[in-house]
């Protein structure tokens, strides 16, 4: 099976888009959200990633509607969204469009009354008093037992299920570093058996790569959002890009400004990063090994944090401000070879706490990037290299500038700039 934890052809340089159906539309359903899907793929949208589609549990429910985290059962559809024909339609509708579609995996646990509950309450982690439990502070879900081979294997035959089913591309499991790697190697073999899949793991353990394409970035997160209040942070964020180039080899990561999670619960992308959020998302798209996440209505853009367990509609603002934003970005990441595939070389420069500078390259591909992650403004940098020579573009404006290898910019707060070469 060693094949099989290659990267799937179509998922390389691609990116991902995540949705929560409950917040995308009025109706909340797959077939109100399938009316989007042009728009995503003009978009330049590759990979749609749904939120769980499963049903979720009533007892010990948080909020009106509860947590798509918390199922009840890992064979049925969440008949808020629609109907089995309705999510078979929208996995369709992708696949036409050229798109394609995976599907959330909470395999760490159930909801309180997960049909396994009553049918086969072995499965599951009891406390001292022999009562189900749970291990990490979630009060609305209970823990399976991964000592039984038998729920093991029904947890396999459920993932096989929707790729049976639906024909979906893949998985993004959740936190998947609380399942064990064992586990993920067996489900890989046997789902790996049926079609080549998309694997994406909320975890950040290099080991986990032998089965995932790619983990989450969450320390490089964690790091950038911290840069206004740490004078040398950016250090921090080299620090940890450092050692992500570390990881085994074909392994990507997963940058992003926003989730499910980060909205939700920390704020939106500009509530954290403030006027640095679109360089940011240009990080996202452009450094080596990674994998860009575009969240529900970031295209907007978002400028509101979505109740988790209730109704909460995104705030669609008309026409969609980012949308030619991420655009430019998907489309530039899709065609140029530097950005796919090229080597990395970090700028040096005085403002080595503010700056982030890097020159991309691909045999004659070239490509510059700067960005300014500071509140700070008239940056000063001079770019000096012998890949800076020539004709090159600037990806926003499309105006064209001739290098000689040695330049000079002023940057402002939250600026960025994309220069690519003009063969």
């Amino acid at each position: 099976m060693k094949q099989s934890y290659q990267m799937v052809d179509w998922a390389r340089g691609a990116n991902v888009y995540e949705v929560n159906i409950r917040q995308y539309t009025p109706e909340g359903s797959f077939a109100a959200f399938g009316q989007h899907l042009p728009r995503l793929r003009d978009m330049g949208v590759e990979i749609v990633w749904l939120m769980p589609v499963t049903p979720i549990s009533l007892k010990e429910r948080q909020g009106a509607l509860g947590s798509y985290y918390a199922c009840s059962s890992y064979t049925a559809v969440n008949p808020e969204f629609g109907t089995l024909d309705d999510l078979k339609n929208l996995v369709m509708q992708a696949h036409q469009l050229g798109m394609k579609l995976i599907i959330d995996w909470v395999a760490n646990h159930t909801g309180w009354d997960h049909h396994w509950t009553a049918e086969h309450p072995e499965w599951y982690v009891k406390d001292g008093k022999g009562n189900f439990t749970e291990r990490n502070g979630w009060h609305d879900v209970i823990d399976l037992d991964y000592t039984s081979s038998a729920m093991r294997s029904a947890m396999i035959d459920a993932m096989k299920y929707w790729i049976q089913t639906c024909d979906i591309d893949g998985f993004r499991c959740d936190m998947a570093h609380l399942v064990p790697l064992d586990f993920w190697i067996e489900a890989k073999q046997q789902c790996e058996s049926l079609k080549h899949l998309y694997w994406l793991g909320e975890c950040e353990q290099p080991a986990y790569h032998v089965v995932f394409n790619t983990s989450y970035a969450w320390s490089w997160m964690h790091a950038s959002e911290k840069l206004q209040k740490q004078p040398d942070g950016l250090n921090e964020v080299m620090n940890v890009l450092h050692s992500y180039s570390q990881y085994p080899a074909g392994a990507t990561k997963l940058f992003f400004t926003s989730n499910h999670d980060e909205n939700s619960w920390n704020g939106t992308e500009y509530e954290k990063y403030g006027p640095t959020a679109q360089a940011w998302a240009v990080f996202s798209c452009t450094w080596p090994d990674g994998m860009p996440l575009i969240y529900s209505g970031q295209e907007s853009p978002s400028k509101k944090r979505l109740q988790f367990f209730d109704k909460d509609l995104i705030e669609w603002r008309h026409p969609l401000q980012m949308e030619s934003f991420y655009n430019v970005l998907l489309s530039f990441r899709k065609e140029n070879p530097a950005i796919r595939e090229g080597e990395t070389f970090i700028l040096p420069s005085e403002h080595n706490n503010q700056l982030m500078s890097y020159l991309r390259r691909k045999g004659n591909d070239v490509v510059l990037i700067l960005l300014n992650v500071s509140y700070d403004n008239k940056l000063k940098i001079e770019v000096t290299h012998d890949w800076l020579k020539g004709r090159f573009r600037n990806l926003f404006s499309q105006m064209i500038f001739n290098f000689d290898g040695r330049e000079d910019f002023e940057i402002q707060a939250g600026e960025y700039m994309i220069y690519e070469s003009v063969n």
